[in-house]
């Protein structure tokens, strides 16, 4: 157990010595996390909200494919997205992989479903009434949806984190869409995996501080929004 205590050491070290690789790393797996939990939040909020509150033909079939690709394994949407911008893809001309738009890609196809999904699942328990209330006193319908939402404000708050962590801890989409490059597209969870196939603990372990820190500061946020929001 020592070359785990030594580790644990050595990370600690990292962490509060600021080290130049580890700091990129961190900035470069929240850049892309929230570049892409952002582009879903823009569209999975208002598809959700229109799936919760419409009524048309193929609505709850287009509800279960969203909550079936909820649990979309990382590596098949890796696979998928790889397959379409590799250079033999029909979007190969671009030189899209292994760069920082792939990955944003890939993580928006992760976390839009699960946006989306819980956001209809947090307006549909909304009562109603208030929707069609809002458009009977003359408000559009693009104001009733933001009021549905509202309404709904804590479960959709709760969506986006969920989509947030979603990505941020996946790895599948990352290795295989980022190349794991260092100083460009190495994220934590993609040199936690290079770090621990090489042996050498300490990054890994500093890296991994850091996963858990942004899941407690995570949850801390949302009981801080809960009570101003």
């Amino acid at each position: 157990m020592q070359y785990l205590s030594n580790g644990v050491l050595q990370a600690l070290k990292i962490i509060s010595g600021f080290d130049a690789e580890f700091l990129q790393i961190v900035f470069t797996s929240v850049r892309i996390s929230f570049t892409s939990t952002l582009l879903a939040v823009l569209i999975a909020l208002p598809v959700g909200t229109f799936l919760a509150i419409a009524k048309f033909k193929g609505r709850e079939t287009l509800i279960t494919v969203t909550n079936t690709f909820m649990a979309f394994p990382t590596v098949v949407v890796g696979l998928l997205v790889y397959a379409f911008l590799s250079r033999m893809g029909p979007l190969g001309s671009l030189g899209l992989l292994y760069s920082f738009t792939a990955m944003v890609i890939g993580q928006f196809i992760l976390c839009f479903p699960i946006i989306c999904g819980l956001t209809v699942s947090a307006v549909s328990s909304v009562d109603k009434k208030a929707y069609l209330t809002a458009l009977s006193l003359g408000a559009g319908k693009l104001q009733s949806f933001r009021l549905v939402i509202y309404e709904a404000r804590y479960a959709v708050i709760a969506a986006i984190i969920a989509g947030f962590s979603r990505v941020f801890s996946e790895v599948g989409v990352a290795m295989m869409l980022g190349g794991n490059i260092k100083g460009y597209t190495r994220t934590i969870t993609t040199a936690i995996a290079l770090e621990t196939n090489k042996g050498e603990f300490a990054l890994g372990i500093a890296l991994g501080i850091v996963l858990l820190t942004v899941s407690f500061a995570i949850n801390i946020l949302f009981s801080k929004l809960k009570k101003h929001v």
